[in-house]
Formats: structure tokens, sequence, C-alpha cells
């Protein structure tokens, strides 16, 4: 399982451009690695990460096994109305977590 450690504004004015970083917390196991024991290490990846504000899709990436360790992503929105943003993620076994920002626009 992977944790998720979000930077989001908690307000913004109506028109605003806020920016949302987010750091995913996974080894991104490639599975073409061996362990100290000389056995391969199993293949163990977040396949896609998306992101919703309002209910509509404002960021979303397919990852593949050549993606570093705990990825960075930074990106930008424009705040339009008070409500959350979804911050979801699934993995290779389609197993999903997600975790929700609440933005008050003022």
């Amino acid at each position: 399982m992977a944790t998720i450690r979000i930077a989001a504004p908690d307000t913004a004015s109506a028109g605003e451009v806020i920016e949302l970083k987010v750091l995913i917390q996974h080894p991104m196991e490639t599975g073409y690695r061996s362990g100290p024991d000389g056995k391969r290490i199993e293949r163990d990846i977040i396949e896609k990460f998306e992101v919703t504000y309002d209910g509509e899709t404002v960021f979303e990436a397919d990852l593949q096994p050549g993606i570093a360790a705990n990825p960075i992503f930074t990106f930008y929105t424009r705040a339009t109305t008070s409500g959350p943003i979804v911050f979801k993620w699934t993995d290779q076994d389609g197993e999903s977590w997600s975790e929700t920002h609440d933005l008050t626009v003022e």
C-alpha cells in the first residue's frame, strides 16, 4: 500500500490558479531487480493516479515500471467552487486508495 502527502491550499479566491503538489510514498518496484538472496523482487507499482475537483478530472497519469520510487507530481488548477479535491491511486492489482482535501473558495 502507498501513502500520499498533499500540499494544497485550504482556501483560494474564485478564479485563482492554485498549485497542488503530491508525493506518493511507494517503492515502485519494477520486478527486474534481485534481492540479497538472489531471488527476483516481485513487481509492485502504482499504475494510475488521478485527481478530481468538483467531480471533474483535473489531472491523471498512467504510471509505468520505469518511474522512480516515491513519485512527486506538481500541477495547477483554477479554483471555481468550494468542495473536495480527491486524489486516487490504483496499484497493479486493481486495488485503489484515495485521500480528500477540502478547498474553500471565497
